[in-house]
């Protein structure tokens, strides 16, 4: 058991009967409070299965998980863990007969499938190609996957807000206010998303959307439904309840008093996925339907000099002036300020080895934080730290799956096996000479390009590969036998593949991997980010499969097919939960600052980048939906303004600042270069607000 003071064991210790609402700012031991009152419930004799674990994404429940994975901790079954998608996926399995034909669906005596992120926007770009073609959205600058993921992103924000889908474009006109064009961009969204929900119910296809719909318009206010659900949890814990959306929090309003005991944590300056529908304002109105409160204040992650610059932020966002320390103390904020961004770069670099080698400080504790990831800087710090000998990972949720060099290592022999299965001449020599350096250990560029280059074929547009035994002499002593017979023996199997009955590709996906890419003398052996990334594609592939009914006639190859150029396109990847899973894997992190945030993982080290940049608070324009206009708080008819846009990025700007202070324990390193990568002179105000605070702070010691 971590230590713990007064406070927390008073939560921890409540008697039954109690509702209690816990809130407090980041690091100041609220999550764990929760979890150690989960144990305590179950050592005072609670069963596990009648204990919820509720949060608004799965990621958040890891704390739960890993004192769970302790052998010998639960007892009477097991602790239920569920966001809301997962409550109403649970409803919908078992009272679908209830729903199918309330809800209109066309296939009364199938049952539903569930669609992943990847698979709705799979359905969603069958449907609007067509109109693409004809003129819709002619004026929006736009990649078609952010497009169909931004259609998509409305008919979730109605369902978790709690309208209908079909007032989408209306809301969205009636808060415009620039150019009159943009109104049809806003028709063409709702066309889209009539056309796409008529299509889910035709097929019985549940979004996420859909899903939530169907479960708060007709099984929870269903009394015998609302019966079987509450009978099953006699004990709450929902935590992070400021990221959840507002029909969550009117489900848990109404379901408080059923429970025997129930713990709900709030975070101050939480609602980082107010984009994707968080609202702290609905989720703070739950403390009235507590009984108890508590409020968490002393952190035990920063030192007493972060919590001094915390204090100096605070004034530069508006508070009053903080009273002077009782004591000198220098704020742990070191500026790393070049003229150009790549010599900006090379700092950061420098000083995350010196923050390895000199303090021995563990990788794993280092985070670099951006406005934006793009694959140019990941590429660029991966270098850097890669000659330093510094294990670098990244973590970009809406990363698409081909972006990955392992994934598209897979996907290009999955093309070699199965030639008709992309377009001709979709799969080119440069293709092969990267999946051939994944592949085959023992390769370098040059070898790999001299490889290719010999026994890349095409007929009739189609990918071949020949023998290496029909290299000349000469050049296979250059390339090497050893590496001959590795490129010989996975030439044989793709041949194999390529000539036995077609599989799903999912199986192919694990046979290769299995027989081959994980074994001695090729590139995934012994390597857990290989077999993380596969089992990503091999999920992917299979609920894409899961996705299409019989009744839609698709044979196994044009599956196949369609699934091989739905990934070559880019659609945005699912979230996998495994990939958030590697917290203690000894690598320096890079990640966009929110979704640092959203990991609620405190760290030694956090380096900033680009602080010029206006990225870190700016909402992004997104010209087919917006956030802050589909939300509850807002005023149905009221029109946006350029003070409303400010006002956003003001408290964006606040939140993430704190945020990120509140999760480090020990330095702050601040990158910035006059000119940034596109060579553009940046003020900001990230860097006006860190230059008032850090001179408050120096003044008042």
């Amino acid at each position: 058991m971590p230590a713990l003071n007064r406070q927390q064991l008073e939560v921890i210790q409540r008697p039954l009967g109690e509702r209690c609402f816990l809130e407090g700012k980041a690091g100041c031991g609220k999550t764990t409070a929760a979890v150690e009152r989960l144990l305590y419930l179950m050592q005072a004799g609670v069963p596990a299965h009648q204990i919820l674990i509720y949060v608004p994404q799965r990621t958040v429940a890891q704390p739960y998980r890993q004192a769970l994975s302790v052998p010998g901790v639960m007892a009477g079954g097991a602790v239920t863990i569920l966001t809301l998608s997962g409550l109403a996926r649970r409803t919908i399995e078992t009272f679908w007969p209830l729903v199918v034909e309330q809800a209109a669906f066309g296939q009364a005596d199938e049952w539903p499938v569930f669609l992943t992120l990847e698979t709705a926007q799979y359905f969603m770009a069958k449907l609007v190609q067509p109109l693409l073609a004809q003129g819709y959205f002619a004026s929006v600058n736009l990649h078609p996957n952010r497009l169909y993921s931004q259609i998509l992103d409305n008919l979730n924000k109605a369902a978790l807000v709690g309208f209908p889908h079909t007032e989408i474009g209306e809301r969205l006109k009636e808060a415009w206010s620039g150019s009159p064009g943009q109104l049809s961009i806003y028709d063409d969204v709702q066309t889209c998303a009539n056309l796409f929900r008529a299509f889910c119910l035709e097929h019985n296809l549940l979004d996420f959307s859909l899903q939530v719909e169907i479960f708060i318009r007709y099984l929870w206010p269903d009394p015998l439904v609302r019966q079987h659900i509450q009978s099953q949890y006699r004990h709450l814990i929902a935590d992070n309840v400021e990221e959840d959306a507002p029909v969550s929090h009117d489900i848990l309003r109404q379901w408080l008093p059923q429970f025997d005991s129930a713990l709900l944590v709030y975070d101050h300056g939480g609602g980082y996925r107010v984009f994707l529908g968080a609202d702290p304002s609905s989720a703070y109105s739950l403390k009235q339907a507590c009984e108890v409160h508590f409020t968490f204040e002393t952190s035990f992650v920063t030192n007493a000099a972060l919590q001094r610059f915390e204090q100096s932020l605070l004034w530069a966002f508006g508070a009053p002036p903080p009273a002077p320390p009782p004591q000198t103390l220098h704020p742990p904020i070191q500026p790393l300020f070049e003229r150009f961004y790549p010599q900006m770069l090379e700092r950061v670099a420098e000083e995350v080895a010196q923050c390895i080698e000199e303090e021995g400080i563990p990788p794993s504790q280092i985070v670099i934080l951006a406005p934006y990831l793009t694959d140019a800087l990941r590429f660029t710090l991966a270098d850097l730290l890669e000659k330093r000998q510094i294990p670098l990972r990244s973590h970009r949720p809406s990363r698409a799956l081909r972006e990955e060099a392992e994934i598209r290592c897979l996907l290009t022999f999955a093309a070699l096996a199965y030639p008709e299965a992309l377009p001709p001449n979709t799969l080119q020599e440069f293709d092969l000479i990267a999946a051939l350096l994944q592949a085959i250990d023992g390769l370098d560029l040059a070898r790999a390009s001299l490889l290719a280059r010999i026994v890349f074929r095409k007929t009739d547009g189609l990918p071949t590969l020949s023998s290496f035994e029909q290299i000349q002499a000469d050049v296979q002593e250059r390339i090497t036998y050893r590496v001959g017979e590795r490129y010989e023996r996975l030439r044989r199997w793709l041949e194999d593949a390529r000539s036995a009955e077609p599989e799903e590709l999912e199986i192919f996906f694990v046979r290769l991997f299995d027989e081959l890419l994980s074994q001695p003398g090729y590139g995934f052996y012994r390597k857990e980010r290989c077999g993380e990334l596969t089992a990503n594609l091999v999920e992917s592939a299979r609920k894409f499969r899961q996705a299409f009914r019989e009744s839609m006639n698709i044979s196994m190859e044009e599956r196949n097919r369609e699934y091989l150029r739905m990934v070559n396109e880019g659609l945005i990847a699912a979230q996998y939960l495994r990939s958030w899973q590697a917290e203690d894997e000894e690598a320096v992190l890079i990640s966009p600052a929110y979704t640092y945030l959203l990991s609620n993982r405190p760290v030694e080290v956090q380096f900033w980048l680009d602080i010029g940049s206006s990225g870190w608070y700016e909402r992004l324009f997104q010209p087919l939906t917006q956030p802050y206009v589909l939300s509850r708080r807002w005023q149905k008819g009221q029109v946006w303004t350029a003070d409303d846009e400010a006002q956003v990025a003001a408290d964006n700007l606040r939140r993430i600042t704190l945020g990120l202070v509140a999760r480090c324990r020990q330095r702050i390193y601040l990158g910035y270069s006059e000119y940034s990568a596109a060579g553009y002179e940046q003020r900001g105000d990230l860097l006006r607000v860190l230059q008032d605070s850090l001179e408050m702070a120096v003044r008042r010691t």
